[in-house]
């Protein structure tokens, strides 16, 4: 695992309970603003070793691809840590984000 993979899983494991994180924010942490897409990759690759379920786009949409197989069991898990979620069921981010603290 090169070092931004170590840093973004250090990152995603920080992520309290009851809180998400953006894609863009973990690779901003994790030494590469622009790898976002790197962290989706990671977040998949390395399901059973992170909560990547406290994972989520900037506007607070589940993927649609999500590793269990559909988005609702992600949804469920979020819920019952206390993350809130807007009417349109996207995850409330000003409610709800980690600033990385």
């Amino acid at each position: 695992m090169n070092e931004f993979s170590k840093n973004a899983a250090d990152n995603i494991r920080r992520i309290p309970s009851g809180k998400v994180a953006t894609y863009g924010l973990i690779a901003l942490l994790s030494g590469n603003p622009r790898a976002s897409r790197i962290v989706g990759y990671l977040t998949h690759s390395l399901k059973e070793e992170l909560p990547f379920h406290r994972v989520v786009f900037k506007d607070g949409r589940i993927c649609e691809g999500s590793p269990f197989g559909h988005p609702e069991i992600q949804r469920q898990m979020l819920k019952a840590e206390g993350v809130f979620f807007l009417p349109d069921g996207r995850v409330d981010m000003e409610k709800s984000l980690w600033a990385g603290d």
